[in-house]
């Protein structure tokens, strides 16, 4: 079927769209609507279903002939340590520690938060909440504690599983001082935590009601799992709020597991049993779609690296995990083939590898300039896919479905709209701009599966942030165009668009254009007060290793490029 025709049903039939592809998922009782329209604008999936993520996730692979494969790998770069769990060894440590949740009282409905490095103890956790339906929220391990508090006091949850460490390059960063500092922000030191003493910071004396994880699991029963409301939050993950306040972006159990399984397959073109890296966090939503969901609910393999693309050892550090892992498809930011590229222009490093097993490269979380992407086509020789999407979304609003029907490559563009997402361009007005003109970029709803139903406790924000401007539209946030090949174009944040003079310039724009030079490694444009024209762009560039060049020569040649 063609990608036209896979859209078209999508936005015209959501219900069948949907419908066939929730079949590939084990439901312990059927839905009786795919689209619940009945409190619209805000829609739900699956009505009425319920079934289990971390049953999808593990126990239905172990029924099916897939005990035995690899399920998660766990490579360490900072410590050498490394690890594999074939899916039943998975799925017991999971069970293992649900049963230690739930002897602590944990129970359907009630919050965990997992202030956690990267390590396997994270991705456990995080599966055993969904065991016995619970709801995690992970917060990104070193986060300060003010910002730990908040989450805490947001979320209200009934316990936190933390580590007394992570890592980063060659720093031991104590998380234990943090959480204590958060609790006690929180006036929450009462609450029950369990702690994962990791070898490079064994844990200590702490005012703390915690317990070692090896004590939780020693005393645990294995837990089966609960059944769950397709409707009912799988997680929250918090993103930063303009007002300051985090919102806590909740994910539904159903529309969630049904979405990323089909992303798999029709976005990244991977099968069951091949390997899928996503070299990110789990603090952040990429790090819980494809670190963790999306690759276990497909039966893959998917890879835990405790990491950085660059310094542990050296920026050859993706391509030998790539060729000992048999690596099918990477999935990273931009940010970290800019740093590859800062450390290794030439790609020397990469000549030392057998990287023969990658297909394709894709790159997300910010704006992918031109010449990063034809820098890793050019050096990988493999199709360099960039897309856009949102904590918000969970999963891709723009990209290049490799697994309907690849669509050409423009540099600078995240392709097309993924079925289910029905993507305009809007003036200030509401009105649609004609092809290849700026505007507010926006979904026309009902929003697919999986996408942010609600935020956390409260429903009046999540109207007033992303339904409220554009009425029967979800507000991205994102200014950009589509152009008459239907190719979405993402310039910039809806905020980043500075006025010069009565001009609206994107700093996007200008920062795809300063990356154009050849010895501009990463840079970023911001807006600064003037008196005269009110604002003017600034430009910030870090130069490629060993970049020999005069300041001034290259400051004018830059200009040059921007007004060219």
């Amino acid at each position: 079927m063609s990608y036209k025709t896979t859209y078209q049903q999508s936005i015209e039939q959501p219900d069948t769209f949907w419908a066939e592809a929730a079949q590939a998922l084990h439901w312990d009782s059927p839905w009786d609507k795919v689209l619940d329209d009945s409190d619209a604008p805000f829609y739900k999936w699956f009505s009425g279903g319920e079934m289990n993520t971390c049953y999808n996730a593990l126990d239905r692979h172990c029924e099916n002939g897939r005990a035995g494969q690899a399920a998660l790998i766990y490579d360490s770069a900072v410590t050498g340590q490394a690890r594999t769990y074939s899916y039943q060894e998975l799925r017991d440590e999971v069970a293992q520690f649900a049963g230690a949740l739930r002897e602590r009282g944990v129970t359907k409905g009630e919050r965990v938060i997992l202030y956690m490095p990267m390590i396997p103890e994270a991705v456990i956790a995080m599966l055993a909440c969904a065991r016995i339906g619970a709801i995690h929220s992970v917060v990104f391990g070193g986060f300060a504690a003010q910002e730990l508090a908040t989450r805490v006091l947001d979320a209200r949850p009934r316990l936190i599983v933390s580590a007394t460490c992570g890592i980063e390059g060659q720093r031991v960063i104590p998380y234990m001082p943090l959480l204590e500092k958060a609790l006690e922000l929180a006036d929450a030191e009462d609450l029950p935590c369990i702690v994962v003493s990791r070898p490079q910071l064994p844990i200590e004396d702490t005012p703390l009601k915690a317990d070692t994880w090896e004590d939780a699991m020693k005393s645990a029963e294995p837990a089966d799992c609960v059944p769950v409301e397709a409707t009912e939050p799988l997680y929250i993950l918090y993103t930063s709020g303009t007002t300051g306040a985090p919102k806590g972006v909740v994910r539904p159990s159903g529309g969630h597991a049904v979405a990323l399984d089909w992303t798999m397959s029709a976005i990244y073109d991977v099968q069951p049993g091949e390997v899928y890296w996503a070299a990110s966090d789990i603090g952040w939503v990429v790090g819980h779609s494809y670190i963790v969901y999306a690759p276990l609910l497909h039966g893959c393999t998917t890879i835990l690296f405790e990491g950085k693309p660059v310094g542990t050892p050296d920026a050859g550090a993706f391509w030998r995990v790539i060729e000992q892992h048999g690596v099918n498809c990477l999935f990273t930011a931009p940010t970290a083939f800019r740093a590859i590229r800062q450390q290794d222009p030439e790609g020397v490093l990469l000549e030392n590898y057998d990287i023969s097993s990658l297909r394709t490269l894709f790159l997300a979380g910010e704006r992918c300039d031109p010449d990063t992407l034809q820098w890793a086509e050019k050096k990988l020789e493999v199709p360099v896919i960039d897309h856009w999407w949102q904590t918000e979304s969970g999963w891709a609003m723009a990209a290049n479905p490799m697994g309907i029907e690849p669509q050409e490559v423009k540099a600078g563009s995240p392709t097309v709209a993924v079925p289910g997402y029905d993507i305009r361009v809007l003036d200030d007005t509401g009105q649609e701009v004609a092809p290849g003109q700026s505007g507010n970029i926006v979904c026309k709803l009902p929003l697919p599966p999986g996408t942010l139903p609600t935020l956390w406790g409260n429903r009046q924000r999540f109207y007033d942030t992303y339904l409220a401007r554009f009425k029967g539209y979800y507000l991205s946030g994102d200014a950009g165009v589509v152009d008459e090949e239907g190719y979405v174009w993402v310039m910039s944040r809806i905020d980043d668009v500075i006025n010069v003079a009565g001009h609206r310039l994107s700093t996007g724009a200008l920062e795809e254009a300063l990356a154009t030079h050849p010895v501009v490694a990463e840079c970023a444009v911001i807006g600064v007060s003037d008196t005269l024209k009110g604002e003017m762009p600034l430009g910030f560039v870090v130069l490629s290793a060993g970049a020999d060049v005069d300041e001034d020569t290259l400051r004018k040649e830059l200009v040059q490029t921007v007004r060219a």
